[in-house]
C-alpha cells in the first residue's frame, strides 16, 4: 500500500500589514492526509498593540476578545511541533512567513522554514495557472467551485480549510503531490503503442457541389474584406519583354 500523502494548510490573522509593528492575533494549521482533514492546530493570540478598526473589520477580532488569550511566545513551540518537518501550503506565503518569522526571531528561534519541510506558496501557483486573473482566496474559491459561503469574515482555521480545498483542485486532485518518474514510465509501456500500419487512410473528396459552395463562401469573405484575404493567390507579376 502506498504511503498516505500528508501536507498542512496554514493561515494567520493580524493587526495590520507590517510584520515588525503589527501582531499575529490568530494562527491555524490543518493536517491533511490524502486530501482529508486529519488534525488541526488553531489558537488566538493576544496582541501587544490595540486592534485597528480596519483590521477588526476584516476578521472581527476585538481587543476584549483577546484580553485573556496567550501571547505568541506561549504557543510558538506548540505550533512548531505541529508543523515540524511537514510540507506546508500557505496563500501569499511571504506575508504569513514575514509575521511568523518576525515573532520567532524575537524569541531567538529559527525561521519556520527551518522547522517545517517544503513550504509552497499557493498564490504563486495560482498566478502560474491563471496569469492576469484575480487570485485571492475568494477568487480562487469561485473559479474552482469551492464553497466559501460561510466566509463572511476572515478566520485562520476556516481559511486554512478553504486553502486546502483550493490547493487540491489546483493540483487536479492528485493524491500524490509529486508524479514519480517510475509511474510515468510504467504508464507508457509497449502495450500503449498502437501500430497504425495495418490501417488504410481513407480520403473523402468533396463533390462538385460542395466545392462550389466552398468557393462561394470564400468569395463572399474576400469581397467583404475588400480583397485582403490571404488565401487568394497574388496576381502574377507582368513579364517584361
Amino acid at each position: 500500500m502506498a504511503d498516505k500523502v500528508v501536507y498542512y494548510a496554514a493561515d494567520i490573522e493580524t493587526t495590520g500589514l507590517d510584520a515588525w509593528r503589527d501582531d499575529i492575533v490568530e494562527v491555524a494549521a490543518l493536517r491533511f492526509e490524502d486530501g482529508e482533514p486529519a488534525q488541526s492546530f488553531c489558537t488566538l493570540v493576544r496582541a501587544r498593540i490595540p486592534m485597528p478598526r480596519q483590521a477588526k473589520s476584516v476578521h472581527g477580532i476585538s481587543d476584549d476578545f483577546l484580553a485573556d488569550k496567550p501571547l505568541f511566545e506561549a504557543v510558538a513551540r506548540e505550533l512548531l511541533d505541529f508543523v515540524r518537518e511537514a510540507d506546508v501550503v500557505i496563500h501569499n506565503a511571504a506575508f504569513d512567513l514575514g509575521f511568523i518569522d518576525a515573532e520567532l526571531e524575537r524569541l531567538g528561534l529559527p525561521r519556520l522554514a527551518e522547522h517545517a519541510g517544503a513550504i509552497t506558496d499557493s498564490l504563486a501557483l495560482a498566478r502560474e495557472l491563471f496569469p492576469g486573473k484575480q487570485n485571492s482566496l475568494d477568487a480562487l474559491c469561485k473559479r474552482l467551485e469551492v464553497d466559501n459561503s460561510q466566509r463572511e469574515l476572515h478566520g485562520a482555521l476556516l481559511d486554512a480549510g478553504l486553502l486546502a480545498e483550493v490547493y487540491l483542485r489546483m493540483t487536479r486532485g492528485q493524491k500524490s503531490l509529486v508524479i514519480e518518474a517510475e509511474e510515468v514510465a510504467g504508464s507508457i509501456g509497449a502495450e500503449s503503442v498502437v501500430d497504425l500500419s495495418a490501417f488504410e487512410l481513407v480520403v473523402l473528396c468533396a463533390s462538385e457541389e460542395e466545392a462550389a459552395a466552398h468557393e462561394a463562401v470564400l468569395a463572399d469573405i474576400d469581397q467583404a474584406s475588400k480583397g485582403r484575404t490571404v488565401w487568394r493567390p497574388a496576381p502574377a507579376a507582368p513579364v517584361l519583354a
